[in-house]
C-alpha cells in the first residue's frame, strides 16, 4: 500500500493542496499531470491519507440516475463513472459491476420510479431498463417489488484503495505528500523564507498546529468535513456551513449473504432530505444495510458516543440546522429511533427482502457525511468555490462543497477543479 512522507515537511512549492481525501488527491494528480514542471505538495492532517469520507463510504460506483438532467452533478457523475472504471482497469484495482435495482414496493412509488427512468435516459446513463416483479426476481431472487429500475452499469469498489492510488500517481509524477500536517493558518508573508534567494516568489505561508510551515505561490483546499473552517481562515463567509451527519450501517451475517446479489435501493421520497436505507455488497464479500442519517456530535465521530464540544455547539447554534430540523422533525426522530433499535431498521428493509430478520444482522461500521447547509436550512447540492477577502484571497481557492457522489465523480471533479485553478491562478 502507498505510504506517504511521515517526516515534518518544509520548503516551497508552486501549489499546495490542503486535504488528502479522494477529491484533494485526484485534483493534485490532475494538476501535476497537466503541469509537470511545477512543484506540488499535498498536506494532510492525519497519519494516513483518505481516512474519513474517502474511507468511510458505501463503496458504490454510481451511474448518474438521480440528478437533474443537464446539471453539473449529472454530467460529472456520468463522466466520473466512466473514468473510474477505466482507471481501475488501467491500474489493476479490483471492482465489480454488480448492478443496482431501484425498487418500487408501493403503487404510489411507480410514477416516481418512471420519472427516474426518464431522468436517467436524459443523463445518458448506460443500459437502463424498467423491469416488472418477475424481472426483479430474476436479478435478485429474494427481493420483492412491483417494478424496478435496473442499472447494470452501477458497480462497487474500495474507494480508499482508489484514493491511495491517486496519491501514488501524484508522488510518482514528482509531488510531495506530507501527513500529520494540520493547517491552522494560511496567510500572506512579507519576507522570503530564511536562506532563500528567490525573494517573494512564494508569498503564502501555511502553518500547522505543530509549528511547521510551508511556503507556496497558490493554495487549494479540499477539506471535506472541515472545508468551512479552512475557508474562514482566509476571511471567507462562514456559509455554507458544514453539518456532520452520521450514517450507521448494519451488516448481514455471512450465512445470509445469499440474500443479496447487487445493490438494492428504494425509490427516493422527495419529502425527505436523504436517500433511505439500501442493500450494498462490498468488495470484501460483506453486505451492508443502511445507513440511517442522524446528527453527529463530532465531525469525525464514527461512534454513537463520540463528542466534541466545538463541533456540537457549532451545529446546534447554526440557524440553518435549526430550520432543517424543524422541517423534518418526524423524519429525524424516525432516523434516531431506527439507529437505536435494529428491529426498526430491519422492518424497513423487510419491505424489499421479506425473508430478512433481526437475527440475520449485526451492527456495522459508520460514516460521517459533510453536509453543506445554507442559512435557510437547505441542503447545498452544488459545488461551491471561494477565495477570500484579504490579500491572500487571490492566491487561495477553497472547494467548500463537493457533494455526493464525490468519489464516483472524483476524476471528473478533478478536471473541473483544475480548470478553475488555471482560470484563477497564473500557473
Amino acid at each position: 500500500m502507498f505510504t506517504p512522507c511521515l517526516q515534518p515537511i518544509a520548503g516551497s512549492y508552486d501549489v499546495a493542496v490542503v486535504g488528502g481525501g479522494i477529491v484533494g488527491l485526484a485534483t493534485a494528480r490532475e494538476l501535476i499531470l497537466r503541469h509537470p514542471n511545477l512543484t506540488f505538495a499535498v498536506l494532510e492532517k492525519e497519519k494516513e491519507l483518505a481516512l474519513h469520507q474517502s474511507g468511510h463510504n458505501s463503496g458504490v460506483i454510481h451511474s448518474g440516475i438521480y440528478y437533474t438532467p443537464g446539471s453539473l452533478k449529472a454530467r460529472l457523475c456520468v463522466r466520473g463513472a466512466t473514468l473510474a472504471y477505466e482507471y481501475c482497469e488501467k491500474k489493476g484495482i479490483p471492482y465489480k459491476r454488480c448492478g443496482k435495482l431501484i425498487v418500487a414496493v408501493g403503487r404510489e412509488e411507480i410514477p416516481r420510479l418512471k420519472a427516474l427512468y426518464e431522468r436517467g435516459l436524459k443523463n445518458n446513463v448506460r443500459d437502463l431498463s424498467l423491469v416488472d416483479s418477475k424481472g426483479i426476481r430474476e436479478r435478485e431472487p429474494y427481493c420483492r417489488g412491483l417494478m424496478a429500475l435496473d442499472s447494470p452499469y452501477t458497480g462497487i469498489v474500495d474507494w480508499r484503495i482508489v484514493a491511495l492510488r491517486y496519491g501514488k500517481d501524484f508522488v510518482e509524477a514528482g509531488g510531495t505528500v506530507a501527513t500529520e500536517f494540520e493547517a491552522t493558518d494560511i496567510a500572506s508573508v512579507m519576507e522570503s523564507p530564511t536562506g532563500s534567494t528567490e525573494g517573494m516568489k512564494y508569498p503564502i505561508a501555511i502553518r500547522s498546529s505543530k509549528g511547521d510551515e510551508v511556503r507556496c505561490r497558490y493554495v487549494l483546499t479540499c477539506g471535506g468535513l472541515y472545508s468551512d473552517r479552512l475557508s474562514q481562515i482566509s476571511g471567507c463567509n462562514p456559509e455554507p456551513r458544514i453539518v456532520p451527519f452520521r450514517g450507521d450501517y448494519l451488516v448481514l451475517k455471512p450465512e445470509k449473504h445469499y440474500l443479496v446479489r447487487g445493490n438494492i435501493y428504494p425509490v427516493p421520497d422527495p419529502r425527505f432530505p436523504f436517500l433511505g436505507v439500501h442493500f450494498t455488497p462490498r468488495m470484501d464479500g460483506s453486505v451492508w444495510l443502511g445507513p440511517n442519517a442522524v446528527l453527529a456530535f463530532k465531525r469525525e465521530g464514527y461512534q454513537v458516543y463520540d463528542f466534541n464540544i466545538r463541533d456540537f455547539s457549532d451545529a446546534l447554534s447554526f440557524r440553518g440546522l435549526q430550520r432543517l430540523v424543524m422541517k423534518n422533525m418526524v423524519y429525524g426522530m424516525g432516523e434516531m429511533y431506527r439507529g437505536l433499535f435494529i428491529s426498526a431498521q430491519v422492518k424497513i428493509l423487510q419491505k424489499f427482502i421479506p425473508e430478512l430478520s433481526p437475527s440475520d444482522v449485526l451492527r456495522g461500521p459508520s460514516g460521517v457525511r459533510a453536509q453543506a447547509l445554507d442559512h435557510e436550512g437547505n441542503l447545498v447540492d452544488d459545488f461551491v468555490f471561494d477565495g477570500g477577502v484579504w490579500e491572500e484571497g487571490s492566491r487561495v481557492l477553497h472547494v467548500r462543497n463537493a457533494p455526493s457522489p464525490a468519489a464516483t465523480s472524483s476524476l471528473a471533479i478533478a478536471e473541473m477543479i483544475a480548470d478553475e485553478v488555471e482560470k484563477r491562478f497564473t500557473l
